[in-house]
C-alpha cells in the first residue's frame, strides 16, 4: 500500500480541505464536509491514480483524517472525480484580467 500523507490548505468549522500527497508528489485533493452523522467527502485524484490507489487513499483518509477529528460520525460518503489539474484561480486573477482589457 503507498504511503500518503495530506497538507491542510484550510479549514472551517464543518471542513477541511488537504492536498494529497505520495512521497512529495501531489497526487489528489480531498475536500471534508463533517455533518452530525455523516462525513461527505470529495476526492480528486490525478489521471494516473488507479482504482486500487483510490481505495488504498480512502482507507487512509477515513483512519487518518475522518476518524481522527472526533466528530463521531456513523458514516463516511466519498465521491471521486479522476482527471487533471487545469489552474488555481483566485477573483484577483480575474480582476487583473479585466484591467489589463481595459488598458
Amino acid at each position: 500500500m503507498a504511503e500518503y500523507r495530506f497538507e491542510r490548505e484550510c479549514r472551517t468549522p464543518h471542513s477541511e480541505a488537504y492536498i494529497v500527497l505520495e512521497e512529495e508528489n501531489p497526487v489528489g485533493r480531498i475536500d471534508l464536509h463533517f455533518t452530525p452523522s455523516i462525513v461527505h467527502a470529495t476526492l480528486n485524484v490525478a489521471e494516473s491514480v488507479t482504482q486500487d490507489d483510490i481505495h488504498d487513499m480512502i482507507e487512509t483518509i477515513d483512519q487518518e483524517l475522518v476518524m481522527s477529528a472526533d466528530a463521531g460520525c456513523e458514516d463516511f460518503v466519498v465521491v471521486v472525480y479522476q482527471g487533471r489539474e487545469v489552474g488555481t484561480f483566485s477573483a484577483q486573477d480575474f480582476e487583473d484580467e479585466e484591467e489589463e482589457e481595459e488598458a
